[in-house]
């Protein structure tokens, strides 16, 4: 497999497999941003719109993953290094897509004024953001009806 590599553009691609992140603007690719996180939080795990969609996107970095010319991921990092909205289509799953989003926001936060990054991780997901260098910090809560866990990770 070939190493990850980022271009000037702020493009990470993995060739192997075909996945491109872009850290992207809000406002031009909101369409397919709300499109994966309708389908990922509100249709599949029955989150509530309301919480889902909390007025933050428009402060945020965004990274959109893309299979050939079809976005099939997304996720998000605001300024005080929260990642959050970590969301991939459920038949691209287990395919690199949602890691290569993480290293994406994660590259993204070395701009940032900040220290750490954190996210909100479901309890049954925590796995995933340890292979990517996250720790556990505190105890398991209740967001949207589903175990999470707050993780970090110095940058």
């Amino acid at each position: 497999m070939r190493l990850p590599v980022w271009n000037i553009d702020g493009l990470y691609n993995l060739m192997a497999e075909n996945i491109n992140v872009s850290v992207v603007n809000y406002n031009t690719h909101r369409k397919a941003i709300k499109q994966i996180r309708h389908q990922v939080f509100i249709q599949e795990q029955n989150v509530p719109e309301s919480i889902e969609s909390d007025g933050l996107d428009t402060e945020a970095k965004h990274a959109v993953a893309f299979y050939s010319e079809n976005a099939v991921g997304t996720g998000r990092i605001l300024m005080d290094g929260h990642l959050g909205r970590i969301s991939v289509i459920k038949q691209y799953r287990n395919r690199g897509f949602g890691k290569a989003i993480v290293k994406a926001l994660i590259h993204t936060a070395e701009d940032f004024p900040i220290s750490e990054i954190w996210l909100s991780s479901q309890y049954h997901a925590r796995g995933f953001y340890q292979k990517l260098g996250f720790i556990e910090k505190g105890t398991i809560y209740q967001e949207a009806d589903i175990d999470h866990i707050k993780m970090i990770k110095i940058v």
